[in-house]
């Protein structure tokens, strides 16, 4: 009983003496977040490193409906401190083993009066960045509550250079800007900047689970400040949630350099742990597949005479790929359904195509150890794909098929739902999860954007969220600086399935092209702006487990030794580091896979010559570097399929100039001579 009294006693002392002002600090002690209430209760936080301002002081809260906002009135009434600092090991990545090291601060908030809610903001800070996200905890006054405005801020420190796309309920395929802070109103997240003291910044966010996706408006009151603004349900929720719950994390990255950023590991970092226990079945490959000739208009999706699955198509494929070490072979427009699109149940992902006998094609492709990856679009229906997805993927498992990629391209089934929001959210973890359950892979195209739950879930390999290759087919296409604006902004969130690899980059081989989804004019201007070598780098450059080399392959025929490169690739690796790079303007990234190295660098419509160290090579080896380059002369609008092959033997001592012809770039492979 004493003993009881003397605890309770601390308790209350301890309760009743907890500061209203608190700081945590990253491991290095540079990172410094400062967290508070103002004279009215309302919660802020700033974060700055070394010394400079990141985000300046930033309100948090809520405004719920049918209840009081969560905004003020509130006081810091405990804390709870914790440390991490451990390494774990992913079933794939871009590295195999991940640091974790950050400490934790959680603030327990409560209302001074009224209701007494009780609110807690937990942060992480890491060396390179902070992760904040709200709890709920389970609490008599607020159980079932709907979110109409998360009011979290991030108050920039000035007018940043900042590269961003618009926001939008419903894609992210779209080209980035480069502005300043005030040119960009609405931006979806990651968004990235450069500070005039050249450091660099990106807000995103990770572990999106059961909640609406974050985009990020300007406020009008405060300069250079950016206010959560989520994406809504059809009847003006943002969120609909029940105590005990949590938020996603809110992430700020830092960098010294652009490539800091790339290489850092924050977003995994702040998910949960794999929940998959046999990962076995999770294998990363490189994949062919019949895809490119229908956004180039020489095959069409729906049945008939211009049909492109058809099962002496996909044969040709699996042999390709068996014969050239590619991994697999996916096949899209193999069911019926593709002359309903836009319409309601036109899909029941079961039913093949006349023409194409999946049976077939199935054994074919399990006879010469290729994977056939299923092709799954829902025209958005989700109630009717998620009425057929349990007996689909039973059909997949019975026929050894493993690897699924889906799409949801154009507007939501229930009309008035967003791709974004969190009716989309919970479906697609939905789909994650049962796809699980039958050991098969997602690749997901028009998804939510990745925010690490690939650690959690480790068969969500990758996906679109982006403004990809299919771009180039049909439309003026994406110009030079796209592909190297990505790494640094949509890339930060995770793998991303742009699906490079396109050898004739000026349609030369494809003469009969019939415009489908634009006018025949555009359609015959359009190209792709980058050297045949720059499709090479990008299959290194742009990470993702699932990695297409997207062209036919008659064009790959035409130049096995270029494509010998691929082939020797992989989409498994064991660690990676960006070596160099500038926003929009270049990226030079390196891949090991047991002892061997592969860098990818590219540029934009500027040629370039950038040095580099080659001391990430293992000391005291003499490695062959095969260099595949632009020929002299050859730029992504002067015959951009020319290349050269040079090799040279060099060791982790030197430097190797990295020459990138305008619009081009290098691809290397390093080998270990014995």
């Amino acid at each position: 009983m004493i003993k009881l009294f003397v605890f309770l006693l601390l308790s209350i002392l301890s309760f009743s003496c907890t500061p209203n002002y608190m700081v945590a600090n990253s491991p290095d002690e540079k990172l410094i977040v400062e967290v508070s209430v103002d004279d009215k209760g309302a919660p802020w936080y700033s974060v700055t490193w070394a010394g400079e301002p990141i985000i300046k002081k930033s309100y948090l809260g809520f405004e719920l409906k049918d209840q009081p906002a969560m905004v003020n009135n509130f006081e810091i009434v405990g804390e709870i401190r914790n440390t991490m600092n451990q390494t774990w090991e992913q079933p794939w990545g871009e590295n195999k083993k991940v640091l974790d090291h950050h400490n934790e601060l959680t603030v327990n908030l409560r209302e001074k009066d009224g209701l007494k809610r009780k609110m807690n903001l937990v942060f992480r800070v890491f060396n390179n960045g902070v992760g904040f996200r709200y709890e709920f905890p389970e609490q008599d006054n607020l159980k079932e509550f709907v979110i109409m405005d998360e009011k979290t801020q991030f108050q920039l420190s000035n007018n940043h250079d900042t590269w961003w796309i618009w926001a939008d309920y419903d894609t992210y395929e779209k080209l980035y800007n480069h502005t300043d802070v005030d040119s960009a109103s609405w931006v979806a997240t990651p968004v990235t900047f450069q500070t005039k003291e050249n450091y660099f910044i990106s807000l995103h966010e990770a572990a999106l689970t059961d909640y609406a996706g974050m985009t990020l408006k300007l406020s009008d009151d405060k300069k250079y400040t950016y206010e959560s603004a989520l994406v809504p349900w059809a009847n003006g929720d943002k969120v609909r949630t029940t105590a005990p719950s949590k938020t996603p994390w809110r992430t700020i990255q830092v960098g010294r350099q652009a490539s800091d950023l790339v290489n850092s590991n924050m977003i995994i970092n702040l998910n949960e742990p794999n929940k998959i226990e046999d990962t076995s079945w999770i294998k990363p490959m490189q994949y062919l597949g019949i895809w490119w000739e229908f956004h180039i208009g020489t095959k069409e999706w729906k049945e008939g005479p211009r049909q492109g699955a058809t099962t002496e198509e996909a044969k040709k494929y699996i042999d390709f790929a068996a014969k050239h070490n590619i991994g697999g072979v996916v096949v899209e427009g193999w069911n019926s359904g593709w002359d309903k699109w836009g319409e309601k149940d036109a899909f029941d992902h079961i039913t093949p195509a006349k023409g194409y006998d999946l049976e077939a094609v199935a054994k074919y492709a399990n006879d010469n150890n290729v994977a056939l990856i299923m092709h799954n679009e829902t025209g958005g229906d989700i109630p009717s794909y998620e009425k057929y997805m349990d007996e689909a993927f039973n059909l997949y498992e019975k026929l050894g098929i493993n690897a699924l990629k889906t799409g949801y391209a154009g507007g939501i089934f229930p009309r008035g739902e967003h791709h974004h929001g969190q009716f989309m959210v919970n479906h697609y973890r939905k789909v994650v999860e049962e796809a699980a359950k039958h050991k098969i892979m997602l690749d997901a195209h028009e998804p939510i954007k990745p925010t690490g739950i690939r650690r959690t879930w480790p068969n969500m390999m990758t996906r679109e969220g982006v403004r990809g290759m299919e771009w180039n087919g049909w439309s003026d296409g994406n110009p030079p600086n796209h592909t190297l604006i990505l790494p640094f902004t949509r890339m930060l969130g995770g793998p991303l399935d742009y699906t490079p690899g396109i050898f004739d980059v000026k349609y030369e081989n494809s003469p009969n092209r019939v415009a489908w989804n634009t006018t025949a004019e555009i359609m015959n201007e359009a190209r792709v702006h980058t050297t045949l070598v720059k499709q090479m780098a990008l299959s290194i450059i742009l990470y993702s487990p699932l990695q297409m080399a997207s062209d036919l392959v008659e064009n790959y025929e035409k130049h096995l030794d270029a494509f010998k490169f691929l082939s020797s690739s992989t989409a498994d690796w064991d660690e990676s580091k960006m070596l160099a790079g500038e926003i929009g303007e270049y990226a030079i990234t390196a891949r090991r896979t047991g002892d061997e190295w592969f860098i990818g660098a590219a540029t934009d419509e500027k040629g370039r010559a950038v040095s580099i160290n080659l001391d990430f090579l293992e000391p005291n080896k003499v490695y062959k570097a095969i260099i595949y380059t632009d020929a002299q002369g050859t730029t992504y609008l002067n015959n951009p399929k020319n290349y050269e092959i040079v090799e040279k033997n060099v060791t982790s001592n030197e430097t190797m100039l990295i020459q990138m012809n305008a619009g081009g770039g290098e691809a290397i492979h390093f080998q270990v001579l014995q």
